[in-house]
């Protein structure tokens, strides 16, 4: 059974997070922030780590994959209309972490501390309270 456009668009619109609307947004990029930064707490430190310190363990490769998914928060956050200094701001954050996360041994420890997708999290999370204020969750 073939789907025309119109139905498809409706189903995706429907389905919790896939849409375009500014909540569908933020869920998906609160997911990704999670999952980059924040898979789970090192024991006794109380300091989270995601895939992007671990993947940035990977040399080179583990860097582009790094850059790659913070690169997809800023292209989200240029589909909900954020300005060209914030999407530049979040750019920069995402270009200083894998330039220096790139550097042996040096840019793991950065990585660790330097949580450019939190950072970058923090900026749509003003934004989008500020013109999608329907967007917002409730944080548990």
């Amino acid at each position: 059974m073939a789907l025309s456009q119109e139905q498809f668009t409706r189903m995706v619109r429907d389905m919790p997070g896939l849409g375009n609307d500014p909540a569908s947004v933020r869920r998906r990029i609160e997911t990704m922030e999670a999952l980059l930064e924040g898979l789970f707490v090192i024991p006794g430190t109380n300091r989270r780590v995601g895939l992007d310190g671990l993947v940035g363990l990977v040399p080179v490769i583990g860097d582009v994959v790094s850059a790659a998914m913070g690169a997809w928060i800023v292209w989200e956050a240029r589909n909900l209309g954020m300005s060209k200094w914030q999407l530049t701001r979040m750019a920069a954050n995402v270009g200083v972490d894998t330039l220096i996360g790139a550097i042996p041994f040096a840019g793991d420890l950065f990585d660790f501390f330097y949580k450019s997708n939190t950072k970058n999290l923090r900026i749509i999370r003003r934004h989008l309270d500020r013109h999608h204020p329907s967007s917002a969750t409730i944080e548990q």
